[in-house]
């Protein structure tokens, strides 16, 4: 009954009304106490609906069922393969459509449609995968800042070599807290080839100088990434980089000067084959260690500089002196570069070369880190100075505001009678009378009714309720101002007086 009335409503009714129609009819199926029988027409109305010529009403359908997990499975992989702006709403949210499915309209959807499932929360490996291989950089980017988006780092890696050279993708990927070290070596990578080819292009150095420039700043983003991470990290970062011929005697060399002996070891371990626990006993024993370095496949010169940098390490260490940071250590550097400095073999200058530039390096380095270490100072005490201006100048401020007091005096249950104090007082003056100014900006018409000798009711009740106001001691100052007060109180008026001034 429910199909049969509402399909022959439909046939006449404007594309709005069925519009809404198709709203209330879903919205009963899926939030509404059907039973079985109407359960069925209104979901068969509803799949009967998806033949309706107008968008308005397949966009009507999308709305009400996209996030619901009731809606007909048929109905939502209809409306996926819709027209873009119908099948996005079901793409955004619907937690009926399966990873095949949207693996499958992204595959034949358009850039927008893309993105919209790159958005989706929870996306899984799969889906990711799929968008990470065939996305572009604005689905990428969304992708990337997705923060519940399963990625491999396979996958982020794949990012990179994809669209790596786009800003707008490296910083999204920097923002995800799961950034795996050898992620974030590719993207330092990245960065430093961006830089290198703008730096050639403008002519300002040469190819050979940029690409050793970015070789060194590849080494150190690698010590960097494994900073606060575990074993296992630092090892997937030492295969990553050995599978990408990145992992070289250069880098090893670098680690052992910079103190980073877990990143040596774990690179030690990959290229000899041995176990942790053998690499640590032959770094302690000389001839082990040669042993080694050569089961390594590192170069037969490095391995003075090798011994006599883990030698000064170990010393290091030993006096809880570790080196700084993931930096170069100058005193490392100089054990290694005096264990190589008597050597005449012409096999040893490449090495004795690269050790002076490590040199030079630590101290560029330790050189940046002084000058910030004193510009944070300065900072500070020019905080501190202008603090403490800031504050002298607020107190007197506040002592200007105090010395331009206004006093209030109530005449009258009608009438108020405000006196102010007198204003921008010199700092250096006389000190000033606080009865005699008071008395001197009364009311010429209150003065008139305290010296007339003989006054009506009516105007000597309103003159006391003034002067019961203004205070005793003010009018005992008064009267003996006037010569009105008594012989025996003008010593007790002039001591109040000069209490009030004071």
């Amino acid at each position: 009954m429910i199909i049969r009335d509402f399909l022959a409503w439909t046939q006449n009714a404007s594309a709005g009304g069925r519009a809404e129609a198709t709203a209330s009819l879903a919205r009963a199926y899926l939030y509404g106490d059907l039973n079985a029988d109407e359960a069925w027409e209104a979901k068969t109305a509803l799949l009967a609906l998806l033949d309706d010529p107008s968008p308005l009403v397949r966009r009507a359908l999308a709305e009400t069922c996209a996030a619901s997990a009731r809606a007909p499975r048929p109905l939502v992989v209809a409306l996926s393969c819709d027209v873009p702006e119908v099948a996005r709403l079901v793409l955004a949210r619907s937690p009926v459509l399966t990873d095949a499915d949207l693996v499958d309209a992204a595959a034949l959807g358009d850039e927008a449609t893309r993105a919209v499932i790159a958005a989706r929360h929870h996306l899984s490996h799969a889906v990711s995968g799929a968008l990470a291989e065939i996305g572009e950089t604005d689905t990428l980017v969304v992708l990337a800042a997705n923060p519940t988006a399963k990625i491999t780092a396979g996958r982020l890696l794949r990012m990179i070599e994809r669209r790596g050279d786009e800003a707008s993708l490296r910083e999204a990927l920097l923002a995800r807290a799961d950034l795996p070290p050898e992620v974030r070596h590719a993207l330092g990578i990245a960065v430093a080839q961006a830089l290198s080819g703008f730096v050639t292009d403008r002519g300002w150095l040469s190819a050979e100088r940029c690409g050793r420039m970015s070789r060194e700043a590849g080494e150190r983003v690698a010590l960097e990434a494994c900073e606060g991470r575990g074993a296992a990290a630092v090892s997937r970062l030492v295969t990553h980089l050995r599978t990408t011929r990145q992992l070289t005697a250069g880098l090893v060399l670098r680690a052992v000067l910079s103190g980073r002996i877990d990143f040596a070891l774990a690179a030690l371990a990959d290229l000899s084959g041995q176990d942790h626990a053998a690499i640590v006993r032959a770094m302690r024993d000389p001839r082990q260690f040669a042993d080694l370095h050569a089961r390594a496949g590192l170069p037969e010169p490095l391995l003075p500089a090798m011994q006599a940098a883990l030698s000064a390490w170990q010393d290091l260490a030993g006096r809880a002196l570790p080196a700084r940071g993931t930096g170069l250590s100058r005193r490392i550097i100089e054990c290694a570069i005096e264990a190589c400095g008597d050597l005449s073999d012409p096999h040893m200058h490449p090495v004795i070369t690269l050790l002076t530039r490590y040199e030079a390096e630590a101290a560029r380095d330790e050189a940046r880190e002084a000058a910030r270490t004193i510009a944070a100072q300065a900072l500070a005490r020019e905080t501190a100075r202008r603090e403490t201006e800031a504050a002298d100048a607020a107190w007197r401020a506040a002592l200007e505001s105090q010395r331009q007091t206004a006093f209030v005096a109530e005449a009258g249950p009608d009438e108020t009678v405000i006196v102010t104090a007198v204003a921008n007082v010199p700092a250096v003056a006389e000190p000033l009378n606080p009865v005699g100014a008071i008395l001197d900006a009364l009311p010429e018409q209150i003065l008139a009714w305290y010296r007339t000798e003989e006054l009506d009711p009516a105007t000597q009740a309103a003159t006391d309720r003034v002067l019961d106001g203004l205070g005793d001691s003010l009018l005992d100052h008064f009267r003996a101002s006037q010569g009105r007060a008594e012989p025996d109180s003008e010593e007790a008026t002039s001591d109040q007086a000069a209490r009030i001034a004071a």
